[in-house]
Formats: structure tokens, C-alpha cells, sequence
């Protein structure tokens, strides 16, 4: 990348790119690199020759080391270069900070001390993928006390300028964890979180496909086909979450497949959730191939683990819906190129067979059975009191629903 002079407001302006590492040489000070990761995170570097090698030296993350300080490092380290000495193994052989006061060992501790005995697995995996890819990245070498308000700021409006604000609002929650722990074992003296406000604003989502979509959808997953086409069509007749399905194992299925059994260690609120496999449901797991593997996972490319890559698995999705949906256009007459699909997730399945339930006349509390909820219209202490499983109820309104579900089907409307 050409060197250009840096300042401030350049420096501000500048945005990452998710698909590379951006190096910008600053003209000021030739050697002195502005870096930017695709994660958003900011820092400076220097480069330089020594015993005919390239050499990179790491000053420091921005915006804790601004413009200023970065070209007072750069010139000295560029100076000692210059009177044959090495920045980079000079800093190796000084003196070492307390490793335990680094901030990659206190993540460490945190998370074997905290995180994983007090959290379920799937809220211990996500805490440990922001702590390890959107912390430790821009504060790593760097001790816990030395870290304060306008560093986390700093932190979470790089995130935010990396175009996912909903991941600097994790980030800044986990960050708020990791300081209390180590201001209760004494390690800072205070959390450096407090009264910093969520970066944004989350609103609840209320998107529900349309009978329309999901003709759309049914005929999509058709023409995907194993793995992602079966499991969208599962999450759909399930009403149940993403990973839970995409873990199913076949030691989970009984009466002979049934009924599914979601564990108490995947199921988001720790208790064990009985789910009542339609005819449909079975239908579908019946035809899918098995992949040789000890694991046992129902939808799995490699029997050892369950699907992944949904991302990826979304796009095709609303692709082939998009395709579907012109061509139909086209054989109607009307304007392909106008025909849009509302954006949707795989959650808002969830929420559409909740509401699809609801509109069969099914009972609410019975629709909150199925999808596993504790705080619904049965709380308290009727919730204390009232230890029915509803397993009929539910197994009545998934059929009920999956036949609903069936009947879009057929032909399409006028």
C-alpha cells in the first residue's frame, strides 16, 4: 500500500477489511506501519532491515498508543537500527513483566477458573471465542492494571467499526465479567467497564416468514439437499434451536425414534427437553444417509461432529429462495428482477412455527413446552407446583403443525 502522510482524522477515517490485514506506511516516517486486522483491531509496527533480514517490531495498539507516541517510538527504534542494534532482541531479552499480571494469563485463569466450571458449554465456548479473538489480539503483552476506561472503549470502537456493533456489545459483557473476577481476587482495583454503555441498541426481533416464504422455503430446501436442506426443514417442524438440532445424536432418539431428548448440557436453560418427532421429522431423519463415525451425529458430514458452516448454509438458502421466487415470477408474467425475499435468520424459524402453532389454535403454555421455555404463562409458583411434561399436547401440536407445514405444498396462490 502507498505511504501516505498519517494524522489524526486519516487515521480515524481509516476502516478494516474483512477479508485482509491492511499495512499503511506513514510517509512522516518512513518504516512506521499503521496496521489494521480484519477483526477491526488497531496497532503500530516498524520494520526495518538487520543482517540482511526484515525485521518487524510491534510498538503498541491504538488507540493507547496514538500518532504522537508511535512516531517518538518509531524514530527511536529506527535510530538504534541505525547504529547496528535490534529492536526485536532487545526486547526479547528485557526484563519480563510478572507473566501473571499479563492479560493473556489472566484470561487464561479466568477461563479455566471461572468460565468453564461456572457457565454451560455453549456460554463458555462463546465468552472464550470473544476473549481469545477480539481481546487478546489488540491488549496481548500488556499488564491487566495498565489497561483502563479509553483502552475498552478504544477496543469496542473498532468492533463497531468493523461493521458488527452486536459484537461489541459481547464483548463489552465479557470484558465486564473478566474485571470483576479479577477485581474480587484482588488482581486490579477496579473494572474499567463500569458505566460504559452498550455500543448498540438490540431491538427483540419479531420476523415471521409467511406462508408464501415458506412454500418457498420447503421447495429451497428440496433443491439443496442433504446436509443443510434436511436440517433447515428439522429446525422448521421442531420449533428447537439451531444447535440443538444440528447436534442431534442418535443416542438422543427413543421410542424408537419418536421422540428426542435434547440433554441437559445443550439445551439453553439447563433442563433436559423431551421433543416429539413428527411422522415428518421421522420421514426426513429416515432418508438421510449415515456417515460412518463413533460419534453417532444424526446430521453430520464427517460422523464425527455435527454440521457447521451456516453462514455459508444461509446464503444458499436465500439464494435458491430468491431463484425459486423470480421464476415463478417470470411464469406469472409479472417483473423478475423486482422480486426481493424479506432478510431472515434461522432463529426466526423458531418464532414462525411458535407463531404458526398459536395460529392452529394451540394453547400457550403448551407451545411453550415445546420450545422449552420456563418464564412463560406459567411461572412462579405454578411453575413450582405444575410438573406436567404436556408430551401429548406437544407431540399433538407438532403434528399439527408439521401437516400445516405440508399443506403449503401444493399449488401456489393466484
Amino acid at each position: 500500500m502507498a505511504a501516505r502522510v498519517l494524522t489524526v482524522q486519516a487515521i480515524e477515517r481509516l476502516k478494516p477489511d474483512a477479508a485482509r490485514r491492511l499495512e499503511i506506511p506513514d510517509a512522516t516516517l518512513p518504516g512506521l506501519y499503521f496496521i489494521i486486522q480484519p477483526s477491526g483491531a488497531k496497532s503500530w509496527a516498524v520494520r526495518y532491515r538487520h543482517d540482511g533480514r526484515t525485521r518487524k517490531l510491534t510498538l503498541g495498539a491504538y488507540p493507547a498508543l496514538d500518532l504522537a507516541k508511535a512516531r517518538t517510538e518509531g524514530r527511536a527504534a529506527l535510530q538504534s537500527v541505525s547504529l547496528g542494534q535490534d529492536p526485536v532482541a532487545e526486547r526479547k531479552v528485557a526484563a519480563p513483566l510478572p507473566t501473571r499480571d499479563l492479560i493473556g494469563s489472566v484470561i487464561d485463569s479466568f477461563i479455566e477458573r471461572h468460565v468453564k466450571p461456572r457457565n454451560r458449554p455453549r456460554t463458555a465456548e462463546e465468552t472464550i471465542r470473544i476473549l481469545r479473538t477480539k481481546v487478546l489480539p489488540v491488549w496481548d503483552g500488556r499488564k491487566i492494571q495498565d489497561i483502563g476506561r479509553r483502552d475498552v472503549i478504544g477496543l469496542l470502537d473498532g468492533i463497531v467499526d468493523a461493521g458488527t456493533p452486536v459484537a461489541a456489545n459481547r464483548t463489552l459483557a465479557a470484558l465486564s465479567k473478566l474485571f470483576n473476577w479479577a477485581a474480587d481476587r484482588g488482581v486490579i482495583d477496579a473494572n474499567p467497564c463500569v458505566r460504559i454503555k452498550a455500543p448498540a441498541v438490540e431491538t427483540s426481533r419479531d420476523r415471521v416468514l409467511s406462508d408464501d416464504e415458506l412454500r418457498l422455503l420447503g421447495r429451497a430446501c428440496a433443491s439443496i439437499g442433504w446436509p443443510f436442506g434436511p436440517f433447515v426443514q428439522i429446525l422448521l417442524l421442531t420449533a428447537q434451536r439451531r444447535d440443538e438440532v444440528a447436534k442431534m445424536r442418535r443416542v438422543e432418539l427413543r421410542e424408537g425414534g419418536a421422540l428426542w431428548t435434547v440433554p441437559s448440557q445443550r439445551a439453553k436453560n439447563d433442563k433436559a427437553h423431551d421433543v416429539p418427532l413428527s411422522a415428518a421429522v421421522q420421514a426426513i431423519l429416515g432418508s438421510m444417509p449415515r456417515v460412518a463415525g463413533q460419534a453417532g451425529y444424526l446430521i453430520s458430514t464427517t460422523g464425527k461432529t455435527g454440521i457447521s458452516g451456516f453462514g455459508k448454509a444461509k446464503s444458499r438458502v436465500d439464494a435458491t429462495m430468491l431463484a425459486l421466487a423470480r421464476a415463478d415470477a417470470e411464469t406469472d408474467g409479472s417483473d423478475a428482477d423486482t422480486v426481493q425475499i424479506e432478510p431472515w435468520r434461522f432463529h426466526d424459524l423458531r418464532r414462525t412455527a411458535a407463531t404458526g402453532m398459536a395460529r392452529l389454535g394451540i394453547e400457550p403454555h403448551v407451545v411453550e413446552a415445546v420450545l422449552n421455555h420456563r418464564n412463560g404463562t406459567i411461572s412462579g409458583v405454578a411453575a413450582v407446583y405444575n410438573r406436567h411434561s404436556y408430551g401429548p399436547e406437544k407431540r399433538a401440536a407438532l403434528e399439527a403443525w408439521a401437516a400445516y407445514v405440508a399443506s403449503l405444498s401444493g399449488e401456489r396462490r393466484p
